[in-house]
């Protein structure tokens, strides 16, 4: 039986201050929350001995607990009747000690000391620079050669050309210049003096060799070349034409039916396959020049031609895309073709130099539209890709530019206004171009 006394017995059922003789726990008690109108006073520090005294007087009048817990702050002692203040015990809930009423920085506290910054790391700083670098690099170098290899147009169909020489090392390409008008507006031909003739014909034709461990070589073939037309198969209607040893002009092949009878009479009449085509016209050549800012030319003799609408003085001079198709096409004022291709060269050479600067490669505003006016009139094989492009363009700039060797092909005379291919210097040619051999023969 336990000890304590027994609310239940006399006491009007008020429990408060007493225990219970029940072994259960005794359930939660709720107590009548007064709201004072005048504010809430702050509670006084927990004391033992206002404590006790509360707890003897609950004891002698037990009736008046409830009235106790309604009074306000004239209460026993001060006593609270329950509103929490969030008064922690033991802590009265006025400011800290040393802390002004305002806060930590009010009048009269002391000054908060500034939360010191975190050191500065550089290490991880570059190395997300970094990071993020590579991935933007990443993004523009994939989406330019997609935007690069969607803009090229795969035309030419090798598998075509019947009765192929055996390879040998390195890669062949066949680079034309044809004077195709393709796109052009009736003002952009008669600015260029391009004409308006129909179809298109071969206005310049060089085959470059790139060797597989250096050593590379550009020939250029004379428009005017006396060869013979072999038996081809037609690139369009796919019918057998046997070859009847006549004997023509070279660009005839191509207005004839196309690259790929292009492609097999330079085969036939040098014995060299022909790995890669590609062909440029007059708008994407003049297009490009116009794209790098133009380019300059040491013309050593001044010369003048109505036909290509040429008319330059003597010395260095930067020519526009007009003035840089009129040099590349002249002819007429020169006694034969071999000084046009020697020009055709030399002016390569000078925008190749001109479109691998750092002022063009490092810069978007000119790559693109230079890359763009290139690859929008370019025409390759259907086996030929971006990296083929690439791999043709450097060795280009490379040869032009003195690193390999510029010739004409070996000319022995002429018949008629055509000129004969000088046919021992032409196997020799052959045979140290399929074996990566340095080049001895000299051309025209």
């Amino acid at each position: 039986m336990s000890d304590w006394p027994d609310a239940r017995n006399g006491n009007n059922g008020d429990r408060h201050g007493y225990g219970s003789g029940n072994a259960q726990p005794e359930g939660a008690r709720v107590m009548r929350h007064v709201q004072r109108p005048d504010g809430v006073p702050r509670q006084p520090s927990y004391d033992d001995n206002v404590y006790d005294d509360l707890y003897r007087d609950q004891r002698a009048h037990p009736g008046q607990h409830g009235q106790q817990h309604a009074q306000g702050p004239g209460g026993p002692e001060g006593y609270d009747s329950g509103y929490n203040t969030g008064q922690v015990y033991g802590s009265p809930a006025g400011p800290r000690r040393g802390q002004a009423p305002g806060g930590p920085q009010g009048p009269g506290g002391p000054p908060v000391p500034p939360r010191p910054k975190p050191p500065v790391n550089w290490k991880k700083r570059i190395t997300w620079g970094l990071v993020t670098f590579l991935a933007l690099l990443i993004v523009v170098s994939v989406s330019t050669y997609f935007w690069a290899d969607s803009k090229l147009k795969r035309e030419v169909d090798l598998s075509k050309v019947i009765d192929r020489p055996a390879g040998g090392k390195g890669t062949n390409y066949l680079i034309v210049g044809s004077d195709s008008r393709a796109g052009m507006s009736d003002e952009e031909k008669k600015k260029l003096h391009t004409g308006s003739a129909d179809g298109k014909r071969t206005d310049s034709m060089m085959i470059l060799h790139v060797a597989d461990d250096g050593g590379n070589t550009m020939i250029s073939l004379p428009r005017d070349s006396n060869v013979t037309i072999p038996s081809f198969k037609g690139a369009e209607s796919g019918k057998l034409y046997p070859g009847t040893g006549r004997q023509t002009k070279l660009n005839a092949a191509y207005a004839e039916d196309g690259p790929e009878l292009l492609v097999r009479t330079v085969e036939a009449n040098t014995g060299l396959r022909i790995d890669h085509y590609a062909e440029i016209g007059f708008g994407g050549f003049a297009k490009i020049v116009d794209s790098v800012g133009g380019v300059e030319m040491d013309i050593p003799k001044a010369f003048k031609d109505k036909w290509s609408g040429a008319d330059f003085k003597a010395g260095k001079q930067k020519l526009s895309g007009q003035e840089a198709l009129a040099f590349v096409r002249t002819r007429h004022a020169f006694g034969s073709d071999l000084e046009r291709t020697k020009n055709q060269q030399k002016f390569l050479s000078a925008l190749a130099h001109q479109v691998a600067t750092p002022g063009t490669v490092m810069n978007p505003f000119k790559l693109y539209p230079t890359m763009g006016a290139g690859l929008d009139t370019l025409i390759v094989d259907k086996d030929m890709g971006l990296f083929d492009v690439a791999s043709m363009f450097w060795a280009m700039k490379g040869v032009t530019g003195g690193d390999g060797k510029s010739m004409n092909m070996p000319i022995s005379g002429s018949v008629g206004s055509n000129l004969v291919w000088d046919k021992a210097k032409v196997k020799q040619l052959v045979e140290q171009l399929n074996n990566d051999e340095t080049v001895t023969v000299s051309g025209s």
